[in-house]
């Protein structure tokens, strides 16, 4: 087991090796238990995380700042429209400055192109582990619940279970790529055969895609792509885990107006319960919320007994604050 990470950045999925994905998941699972049995555990006694926001947040905030709280810590919620980034304040300022007042720089940056290249550069500047709370090419965290969530309900041994990332259909805005890109990256070191499933404009970074094929060559595991107007069927056939979500086709326009005239050509992409019906029996259906609700994936569903998306939100928590605890002590 790798256990010190002291002082390390988690921007990239595979910034942290497989055995100290290992080591983060163990840690959250023993604070889990100790926060199910009211067991005190200030390990972060008097740090103060940074929480910087350029893009809204429900689970993010909330999981990080009642992480840190428990940790013994404080989170500082910091939205960017509240700074003075926009009249001089460059990356290096952030980095510097905030690494001197703060133990630990968190920040969420999605706008395509720009995100994770910012996170970077802080991170460049910073003395302090820097932590990416969702760029528009990763989303680290979200993964690393995802993947206790699965082990959870599938056990640690996952070699041979087959796990769907599949698009859907959302009337909202042009989400983000991150987390599908983040799923392909991180499961298949995990003994998972991935089948990623979406309509043709909806593709994924080529450079992702290959680290993924990579993984997935490494770890002897399956790596299909489905890419069809009419593929979700298909690929939910004998499926153990079913996640699916909405993501805009970044790749092919970056135009709101174009993509959603793309995105509505789409809508029979739903996640209900007759394509359930063509996984496993016992399939879980996983999501990273917020999910447009009967138009994206059915009540029915993610109301129902297949759903584990409650389940997998709580473990944003217990994840980050095992990586924390880790690198911020």
């Amino acid at each position: 087991m790798q256990t010190d990470l002291r002082n390390r950045d988690l921007i990239g999925d595979l910034d942290f090796s497989k055995e100290e994905v290992e080591t983060v998941l163990d840690v959250a699972w023993d604070l889990k238990r100790k926060r199910a049995l009211g067991e005190p555990h200030p390990y972060l006694r008097d740090k103060v995380l940074a929480m910087l926001f350029f893009f809204s947040s429900t689970r993010t905030r909330g999981s990080f700042e009642a992480g840190m709280a428990q940790l013994g810590g404080h989170a500082a919620f910091i939205e960017s429209r509240t700074t003075q980034i926009s009249h001089g304040d460059t990356e290096k300022e952030l980095g510097e400055i905030f690494g001197r007042y703060f133990d630990g720089i968190a920040i969420r940056h999605v706008d395509w192109g720009i995100g994770n290249r910012y996170i970077n550069l802080v991170a460049e500047a910073a003395r302090v582990p820097v932590f990416n709370m969702q760029c528009e090419i990763y989303h680290p965290f979200q993964c690393l619940a995802d993947l206790m969530t699965i082990m959870e309900k599938k056990g640690r041994d996952l070699r041979g279970k087959k796990m769907v990332v599949s698009w859907a259909y959302a009337s909202s805005y042009l989400k983000p790529i991150s987390v599908p890109q983040s799923l392909i990256l991180q499961m298949p070191r995990f003994g998972l055969d991935v089948v990623l499933a979406h309509p043709p404009e909806f593709n994924l970074m080529p450079d992702i895609v290959e680290q993924a094929k990579e993984q997935a060559r490494k770890y002897k595991t399956g790596f299909e792509i489905i890419s069809d107007p009419n593929g979700m069927e298909e690929a939910f056939k004998d499926a153990d885990i079913i996640y699916a979500k909405s993501w805009g086709p970044l790749l092919t326009t970056q135009d709101p107006e174009e993509g959603k005239r793309i995105q509505d050509q789409y809508k029979h992409w739903i996640t209900d319960a007759r394509k359930m019906a063509l996984a496993k029996d016992d399939a879980i259906y996983m999501h990273p919320l917020p999910a447009d609700r009967d138009i994206e994936v059915t009540s029915e569903v993610m109301d129902g007994p297949h759903s584990v998306v409650f389940d997998e939100a709580e473990n944003r928590l217990h994840v980050q604050k095992a990586v924390m605890a880790l690198t911020m002590r």
